[in-house]
């Protein structure tokens, strides 16, 4: 497949984002009141040591995180896992890495927009629940499609509204614990260890908990619309993940103190039902109001990351350039990969929340994965061309990082990994048809990094014969 010249005229994104918008972006895709959504199946999995698991998880997600932020630093462009494993490893790997991210990216929308349309439908039962979903769909959609600067605005308002519900719920625990227990209750280990918690239960809601940081790198396919990105990006990684991080650990822990242990009448409700004996039926329809802002956030953020990711597979021409390569002159915003993603929103009105969510996790534990790896792989590649980095934070943390996402990977159930498995095998049979039958290495536009400091326009095409070299200086040595 030939890979056209980019025209110098060709719409590109904008930079306008900067340190607060990018966290704010990761926060609001990590989605911090899902600490509260699962809190009852972590607490029960883990014998009422939520917050251990939690702290786990912290710690597990943070390995990552670093890699995240070398890589963002190296390949300042979008792309996220797709760029940096086409880039260190190599083109073909990269695609069904970036083809197994889609799967997460593609998806995870539908399900946030279907678990709004489901509480809604529970506060709500005579609207039906489609038209819940067709009004998250057409609301976001809009909202990106109008530019990144107006779905940034929309964050900081949505993520108040979150932060605040957040603040409240912890306070009214705190309250119900001094009065009941006085001042000295709220000190206990019990969240973090006790008698019914064992090493296993701990370890297990770890892997549950974890699925609450999917998200935290999301900022990397931001990029190209971020000021000095070499900088803001990794910073911008680790924040997140540790601001995220320490919300779920409070949270998880004022909440273990209200309820100690892990028996509850359905842990699948069991935030709401603490919720009203915290704080009455007022407080439970604001705590349902407040899941519902949380979930229309996370897919303002969601779909625009994706949107993003398919820009950049069209871009290199890895999708078809005419469909998902383009930018809208007028918006400036990639309008048909949002349409798209809109389109496949659609289908939440056929399937529950178990379904829908039993398989997005899969391309999300494969690209962390990778990108661990990418990282020991760049180091060994930069140290044979004479460029020496820090072995702790270029091998040590990458590997432990990959260890641990590829046994959390391991650790889905049977129906994600078969559903995930069988996308990368369409996704192999797509990379044999770009390729001419794996005769050919997949397209890919050579960037130049030190250019996307200003410009986000790609530089002209060229062919590539493996791996792509690094068009910017190397890296200042650590």
């Amino acid at each position: 497949m030939s890979t056209a010249p980019a025209s110098a005229a060709q719409p590109s994104l904008a930079r306008t984002l900067r340190l607060p918008s990018l966290v704010l972006f990761g926060l609001a895709y990590m989605t911090p009141l899902i600490v509260l959504g699962i809190f009852g199946v972590v607490a029960e999995t883990t014998g009422g040591a939520s917050a251990s698991a939690y702290l786990v998880a912290l710690v597990a997600m943070l390995f990552t995180a670093s890699s995240y932020g070398r890589m963002a630093a190296a390949y300042p462009v979008a792309g996220s896992a797709y760029t940096y494993v086409r880039r260190t490893i190599d083109p073909r790997v990269g695609f069904l890495v970036g083809w197994a991210v889609l799967l997460d990216y593609l998806f995870l929308p539908m399900v946030i927009w279907l678990i709004g349309a489901a509480y809604l439908e529970a506060q709500f039962p005579a609207v039906p629940g489609w038209m819940w979903i067709l009004g998250f769909i057409i609301v976001t959609t809009l909202l990106n499609i109008l530019g990144i600067k107006v779905a940034d605005r929309a964050n900081y308002i949505l993520m108040a509204f979150q932060v605040l519900v957040i603040v409240v719920f912890v306070g009214l625990s705190i309250g119900s614990v001094v009065a009941h227990q006085g001042a000295g209750g709220l000190i206990s280990a019990g969240p973090f260890l006790n008698p019914t918690a064992t090493f296993q239960g701990v370890t297990a809601g770890a892997a549950i908990a974890a699925y609450s940081f999917l998200g935290f790198d999301a900022v990397t396919t931001f990029t190209e619309e971020t000021i000095e990105p070499r900088k803001t990006v990794p910073r911008a990684i680790l924040l997140i993940a540790l601001i995220g991080g320490v919300i779920f650990i409070l949270v998880s822990y004022t909440t273990q103190l209200v309820h100690p242990g892990g028996q509850f009448h359905d842990a699948s409700s069991a935030a709401f039902d603490i919720a009203i004996t915290i704080g009455g039926n007022v407080f439970g329809s604001i705590f349902i109001a407040g899941l519902v802002v949380a979930q229309f956030a996370s897919g303002l953020a969601a779909q625009a990351s994706a949107a993003r990711l398919m820009f950049a597979m069209g871009r290199d021409g890895a999708l078809p350039r005419k469909v998902f390569g383009e930018i809208s002159r007028r918006f400036r915003s990639p309008v048909v990969n949002l349409v798209i993603i809109g389109v496949v929103g659609l289908v939440a009105m056929f399937l529950d929340v178990a379904t829908s969510t039993s398989f997005i996790n899969f391309g999300a534990f494969v690209a962390f994965t990778m990108v661990n790896v990418s990282v020991i792989v760049y180091y060994l590649r930069q140290r044979k061309e004479g460029v020496r980095h820090n072995a702790v934070l270029y091998v040590v943390l990458p590997a432990v990082g990959a260890i641990v996402t590829g046994y959390l990977l391991t650790r889905l159930d049977i129906n994600a990994i078969v559903l995930g498995l069988s996308w990368l095998v369409l996704g192999i049979i797509v990379l044999a048809i770009v390729t001419k039958g794996f005769r050919q290495l997949p397209p890919e536009i050579a960037y130049d990094e030190a250019d996307t400091e200003t410009t986000a326009a790609p530089a002209a095409a060229a062919p590539v014969a493996g791996p792509a070299p690094e068009a910017a200086p190397a890296p200042a040595r650590e």
